[in-house]
């Protein structure tokens, strides 16, 4: 739906009820009961009254926006954030997510570290907030052992949500892993698939084990041992395959998830044709 139709739905809805809320007390003859109830509803109305103000306002200063993104105009879009981030200096969390997933959409993976320099300068805590943006920057470049070391440099910080900080290592050893640093990305994807409790995690980090890892491992009887067993823990609470493709669903459609869904597609492959 259309973000104007939405907020006229709304608007209209929250005018019918404020309409219903005045208009009722008339139904009542008793004036004790209509001052009783016109001092219960008032709370009501100014809350209404009042939403319906903040949601005019809303849509009034961010019309520009909503309009470049639901038309996907992704240049222009990008255009207009870079005055609000670059010219103004507003980087504000939101501002700096869209314009870097504008800059992702446009392949322009350069003004991503250069917009990532600028955010370091004025507001560092947006780079840890949106880590998955511009790393993901770096693997699609082709940087993949900057990538890693990025995502290396953000595994122990504190502010990191648990599933962010599961992202972060997982990110971090499939860097490792296009890099060819089969070693190294081990320890990371072992640990995933016995420890996260995420079942795309835990199924892709398995996955890799068993199709890549092993191959170039040491010890390859422990790394396949270590894929079969993150693969049952995945099929003991996905248990079908129609269920894994609403797991996957849930994720989204967000950039960092968009360039490993051909990995995601073949590990729902091997984990219910295998089974």
């Amino acid at each position: 739906m259309k973000f104007k139709i939405l907020i006229i739905v709304f608007s209209v809805i929250i005018v019918l009820v404020i309409a219903f809320l005045v208009l009722l007390p008339s139904m009542f003859t008793e004036k004790d009961v209509v001052s009783t109830f016109r001092l219960l509803t008032l709370p009501m109305l100014i809350f209404m009254a009042a939403l319906l103000v903040c949601m005019g306002i809303f849509f009034f200063f961010n019309y520009r926006l909503l309009s470049l993104l639901e038309r996907e105009d992704w240049p222009a879009l990008a255009y207009y954030l870079e005055q609000k981030c670059m010219t103004k200096g507003k980087f504000s969390n939101r501002n700096v997510r869209l314009l870097a997933s504008s800059y992702l959409v446009l392949t322009d993976y350069a003004s991503v570290l250069k917009l990532e320099s600028k955010v370091m300068l004025t507001k560092p805590s947006i780079i840890g907030k949106n880590l998955l943006l511009f790393g993901t920057a770096r693997i699609l470049s082709g940087n993949h052992k900057e990538a890693a070391a990025f995502y290396k440099s953000y595994l122990d910080k504190g502010k990191l949500n648990r599933k962010e900080r599961q992202w972060t290592h997982f990110f971090y050893g499939f860097s490792l892993l296009l890099s060819g640093a089969f070693k190294q990305c081990q320890p990371e994807f072992t640990s995933l698939s016995a420890l996260s409790d995420d079942g795309i995690i835990t199924a892709l980090s398995a996955y890799f084990l068993n199709k890549t890892i092993a191959k170039h491992s040491d010890n390859s009887i422990e790394c396949l041992s270590a894929s079969e067993s993150g693969r049952k823990r995945v099929l003991n609470s996905i248990k079908t395959g129609a269920k894994w493709k609403r797991e996957v669903e849930k994720l989204g459609s967000d950039i960092h998830v968009a360039i490993i869904k051909r990995y995601i597609d073949e590990t729902g492959e091997w984990l219910y044709n295998a089974a």
